[in-house]
Protein backbone atom coordinates (compact mmCIF):
# COMPACT_ATOMS: atom_id res chain seq x y z
CA UNK A 1 0.00 0.00 0.00
CA UNK A 2 1.41 3.36 -0.93
CA UNK A 3 1.45 6.38 1.35
CA UNK A 4 -1.06 8.06 -1.00
CA UNK A 5 -3.77 5.50 -0.24
CA UNK A 6 -6.18 6.12 2.60
CA UNK A 7 -6.06 3.60 5.42
CA UNK A 8 -9.45 2.85 6.99
CA UNK A 9 -9.88 3.03 10.76
CA UNK A 10 -11.02 -0.43 11.91
CA UNK A 11 -11.05 0.11 15.67
CA UNK A 12 -14.36 -0.67 17.31
CA UNK A 13 -13.89 1.48 20.43
CA UNK A 14 -12.66 4.99 21.11
CA UNK A 15 -9.01 5.04 22.11
CA UNK A 16 -7.73 7.40 24.80
CA UNK A 17 -4.10 8.58 24.71
CA UNK A 18 -3.29 8.57 28.42
CA UNK A 19 0.07 7.89 30.03
CA UNK A 20 -1.10 6.25 33.26
CA UNK A 21 0.88 4.21 35.76
CA UNK A 22 -0.07 0.55 35.57
CA UNK A 23 0.70 -2.49 37.69
CA UNK A 24 1.01 -5.67 35.59
CA UNK A 25 0.68 -9.22 36.91
CA UNK A 26 0.96 -12.49 35.04
CA UNK A 27 -2.35 -14.20 35.88
CA UNK A 28 -2.06 -17.21 38.14
CA UNK A 29 1.44 -16.34 39.33
CA UNK A 30 3.29 -13.99 41.63
CA UNK A 31 5.20 -12.37 38.72
CA UNK A 32 4.54 -8.63 38.80
CA UNK A 33 5.89 -5.58 37.06
CA UNK A 34 5.06 -1.97 36.49
CA UNK A 35 4.77 0.33 33.54
CA UNK A 36 2.66 3.01 31.91
CA UNK A 37 -0.08 3.05 29.32
CA UNK A 38 0.36 4.59 25.90
CA UNK A 39 -3.34 4.35 25.10
CA UNK A 40 -6.40 2.40 26.15
CA UNK A 41 -9.97 1.70 25.16
CA UNK A 42 -12.88 -0.37 26.44
CA UNK A 43 -11.49 -3.33 24.52
CA UNK A 44 -7.73 -3.07 24.89
CA UNK A 45 -4.61 -1.36 26.09
CA UNK A 46 -1.16 -0.59 24.74
CA UNK A 47 1.42 -0.18 27.49
CA UNK A 48 5.14 -0.22 28.25
CA UNK A 49 6.34 -2.58 30.99
CA UNK A 50 9.44 -4.09 32.53
CA UNK A 51 7.67 -7.47 33.06
CA UNK A 52 8.71 -10.05 30.45
CA UNK A 53 5.53 -11.16 28.69
CA UNK A 54 4.73 -13.40 25.72
CA UNK A 55 1.93 -13.52 23.20
CA UNK A 56 -1.22 -15.24 24.60
CA UNK A 57 -0.21 -14.68 28.26
CA UNK A 58 -3.15 -13.98 30.57
CA UNK A 59 -2.49 -10.76 32.51
CA UNK A 60 -4.08 -8.47 35.06
CA UNK A 61 -3.59 -4.71 34.80
CA UNK A 62 -4.37 -2.43 37.75
CA UNK A 63 -4.61 1.31 37.18
CA UNK A 64 -6.58 4.41 38.11
CA UNK A 65 -8.96 5.36 35.31
CA UNK A 66 -9.17 9.15 35.00
CA UNK A 67 -12.46 11.01 35.17
CA UNK A 68 -12.26 11.80 31.43
CA UNK A 69 -12.89 8.10 30.76
CA UNK A 70 -15.23 7.21 33.63
CA UNK A 71 -17.32 10.38 33.27
CA UNK A 72 -17.31 10.47 37.08
CA UNK A 73 -14.42 10.54 39.55
CA UNK A 74 -11.11 8.72 39.11
CA UNK A 75 -11.55 5.00 39.78
CA UNK A 76 -9.12 2.19 40.53
CA UNK A 77 -9.73 -0.69 38.09
CA UNK A 78 -8.31 -4.20 37.66
CA UNK A 79 -8.49 -5.42 34.05
CA UNK A 80 -8.11 -9.01 32.85
CA UNK A 81 -6.85 -9.66 29.37
CA UNK A 82 -4.74 -11.60 26.92
CA UNK A 83 -1.49 -10.42 25.35
CA UNK A 84 -1.83 -9.97 21.58
CA UNK A 85 1.63 -8.59 20.75
CA UNK A 86 4.92 -7.86 22.46
CA UNK A 87 7.41 -5.48 20.82
CA UNK A 88 10.80 -4.20 21.90
CA UNK A 89 10.82 -0.67 23.26
CA UNK A 90 13.36 2.05 22.74
CA UNK A 91 13.20 2.61 26.52
CA UNK A 92 15.83 0.28 28.03
CA UNK A 93 14.62 -3.25 28.78
CA UNK A 94 10.94 -2.39 28.59
CA UNK A 95 8.54 -3.97 26.12
CA UNK A 96 5.51 -2.50 24.41
CA UNK A 97 2.56 -4.82 24.97
CA UNK A 98 -0.87 -4.86 23.29
CA UNK A 99 -3.56 -6.53 25.40
CA UNK A 100 -7.12 -7.40 24.47
CA UNK A 101 -9.27 -6.81 27.55
CA UNK A 102 -11.68 -9.59 28.47
CA UNK A 103 -13.15 -8.09 31.65
CA UNK A 104 -12.52 -5.71 34.51
CA UNK A 105 -13.67 -4.83 37.99
CA UNK A 106 -13.81 -1.63 39.96
CA UNK A 107 -11.84 -2.05 43.17
CA UNK A 108 -13.54 -1.26 46.46
CA UNK A 109 -10.89 1.18 47.70
CA UNK A 110 -11.79 3.59 44.88
CA UNK A 111 -15.56 3.46 45.35
CA UNK A 112 -15.67 5.87 48.28
CA UNK A 113 -19.39 5.16 48.69
CA UNK A 114 -20.13 6.60 45.27
CA UNK A 115 -22.98 5.53 43.01
CA UNK A 116 -21.16 6.84 39.94
CA UNK A 117 -20.77 3.37 38.42
CA UNK A 118 -24.08 3.74 36.60
CA UNK A 119 -22.69 6.80 34.77
CA UNK A 120 -19.70 5.06 33.24
CA UNK A 121 -20.28 4.84 29.52
CA UNK A 122 -16.89 4.30 27.92
CA UNK A 123 -15.95 1.21 29.91
CA UNK A 124 -18.87 -1.19 30.29
CA UNK A 125 -21.93 -2.78 28.82
CA UNK A 126 -23.28 -5.44 31.22
CA UNK A 127 -22.40 -4.96 34.92
CA UNK A 128 -23.12 -7.47 37.67
CA UNK A 129 -22.14 -7.77 41.30
CA UNK A 130 -20.58 -10.88 42.82
CA UNK A 131 -21.14 -12.06 46.38
CA UNK A 132 -18.32 -9.83 47.71
CA UNK A 133 -20.00 -6.69 46.36
CA UNK A 134 -17.27 -6.15 43.73
CA UNK A 135 -18.68 -4.91 40.46
CA UNK A 136 -17.30 -6.81 37.49
CA UNK A 137 -17.73 -5.94 33.83
CA UNK A 138 -17.13 -7.90 30.66
CA UNK A 139 -15.32 -6.06 27.92
CA UNK A 140 -17.18 -6.02 24.60
CA UNK A 141 -16.05 -8.89 22.37
CA UNK A 142 -15.12 -7.42 19.02
CA UNK A 143 -11.98 -6.86 16.97
CA UNK A 144 -8.66 -6.92 18.84
CA UNK A 145 -6.74 -3.77 19.72
CA UNK A 146 -4.54 -2.46 16.95
CA UNK A 147 -1.70 -0.12 18.06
Amino acid sequence: MSTDQVQLERRGAQRFDFQLSVSVRLAGSECEGCGFTQNLSARGALFHTDLPLSEADAVELTLVMPSEITLAENMRVRCRGKVLRVLSSAVGTRSVVAVQLEGYEFLAEAEGGSSAFARISALHEHPHEDETGTREHQAPARSPLRP
